[in-house]
């Protein structure tokens, strides 16, 4: 006897999908369901609430079952699409380096915010995927702006992403452990998303992250400073005067961090908060009065 084979609507299967997925831990499980059919499908949302009745052809499920039984098993929803979005850009990602998160996007928002007159120099410390050079390359296209990872394979993601985004020749890639290979040029701003998750931290947080993202890029080991720390106890070298330091940190962290700011000569030194409202980021400045 021949098998009868069950016909889906898109409808049908993104309410399974999102059944299956809320079922399995999976947060804004409709949201990640829609994604997936849709990338599956090459259709983009507003495509698929347009088509919700349409029946789904058994090739066009294969393609699906695998991406949904993916995100089931809990790896990241950016890895399974391949790309995320990161101010204006359409950046490549995967287990090389950190996803960008929309709290960096927003350091960056602030950053701009912040800065009166275009900056001549920038650095990027801790690369990753490249996101926040290639942000300010766009926003910035007269600024020199230099991109540094210690870690080689981050690099090649960043300089595939540059290329994506018609940004090559626009950054410099170094590599190097923070400062360490950086000649002793001074910038108008320097600005970092290091390593700051505790130890305590990284085993609380979600399979997605602590399961698939490369540790190294989300933890110093201990309580998360150390990091922090180095890079504010170096930068003031390597700012103008009246350059300033940018730095996404744990919420947490700002008390520990302001005694070192202060020791280590920045004139100013403020908080300023996520999406929120949470203390997240620390904007530092080395001033005329107070050269660090």
């Amino acid at each position: 006897m021949r098998k009868t084979i069950e016909m889906l609507t898109v409808l049908e299967i993104i309410k399974r999908s999102t059944e299956f997925l809320a079922g399995r831990g999976v947060e804004s499980a409709r949201l990640n369901a829609e994604l997936l059919i849709g990338h599956a499908l090459a259709l983009k949302r507003m495509q698929l609430y347009l088509q919700f009745e349409r029946l789904l052809t058994e090739g066009e499920l294969e393609r699906i079952r695998p991406l949904v039984r993916r995100r089931g098993l809990r790896e990241p929803l950016q890895h399974i699409l391949g790309e995320t979005e990161f101010g204006g850009l359409l950046l490549k990602v995967d287990r090389r380096a950190l996803i960008p998160r929309p709290e960096t996007e927003h350091m960056v928002e602030l950053v701009c915010q912040q800065l009166a007159h275009p900056p001549r120099r920038i650095l990027d410390l801790g690369t990753g995927s490249g996101a926040i050079a290639l942000a300010m390359a766009r926003q910035y296209p007269g600024a020199e702006i230099t991109a540094c990872d210690f870690c080689p394979a981050a690099l090649s993601l960043a300089r595939e992403n540059a290329e994506a985004n018609s940004l090559s020749g626009r950054v410099h890639w170094v590599q190097s452990d923070w400062f360490a290979q950086l000649p002793g040029t001074r910038y108008d701003l320097v600005v970092a998303n290091p390593p700051y998750l505790s130890e305590e931290e990284i085993t609380m947080a979600e399979p997605e992250v602590r399961e698939h993202e490369p540790r190294h890029a989300l933890t110093p080991g201990g309580d998360g400073l150390s990091a922090l720390r180095k890079i504010l106890g170096a930068a003031g070298s390597y700012l103008e005067v009246e350059g300033f330091l940018a730095l996404e940190t744990g919420i947490n962290q700002h008390a520990a961090l302001f005694e070192n700011a202060r020791s280590d000569g920045y004139g100013r030194c403020e908080s300023r908060q996520d999406l929120t409202g949470r203390d997240r980021y620390i904007f530092a400045w080395r001033t005329s009065l107070n050269p660090c």
